[in-house]
């Protein structure tokens, strides 16, 4: 177990383990999230079953938090009027969800593009792949300042 966990603190990635403000979640049902990343593009599939895509809202706050909110007002079936329920499993009424994720400083936050289709929401963000400039800056040294 010990090394485990020195695996995991030791670990690139371990912000996304261990720090509240890269994967946050709020409501139940929650949405569950992969994250894949290919060469031009990190690709984020969130499950979101009985969301239409006018229930999700996405959006980038404060430069690269990648925010995904999901508010399902569920139509009443007309047979469902005077039903009494006795298991009610997929959820009932109103539900929502709400993610962050910090995206990675190479992304292209302008072309991010985001689809729903059978109940998975799948959000592609393309990298910048360009090459930046050194954020290492030479201090020229004098002997007096």
């Amino acid at each position: 177990m010990f090394h485990m966990v020195d695996s995991v603190v030791g670990h690139p990635f371990r912000r996304f383990f261990w720090s509240p403000p890269i994967f946050r979640e709020w409501s139940v049902p929650t949405a569950l999230v992969d994250w894949l990343e290919s060469p031009t593009a990190h690709i984020f599939k969130i499950s979101v079953p009985g969301f239409s895509k006018d229930d999700i809202q996405v959006q980038v706050e404060d430069g690269n938090i990648l925010r995904i909110k999901g508010e399902s007002g569920k139509v009443e079936d007309p047979h469902e009027k005077d039903a009494i329920w006795h298991v009610a499993e997929r959820g009932t009424g109103k539900g929502g969800f709400s993610r962050e994720i910090e995206l990675p400083e190479n992304v292209k936050v302008d072309q991010i593009k985001a689809q729903v289709e059978n109940g998975i929401l799948t959000i592609v963000v393309p990298k910048d792949t360009t090459q930046k400039s050194s954020r290492v800056k030479n201090i020229n040294i004098t002997s007096k300042l």
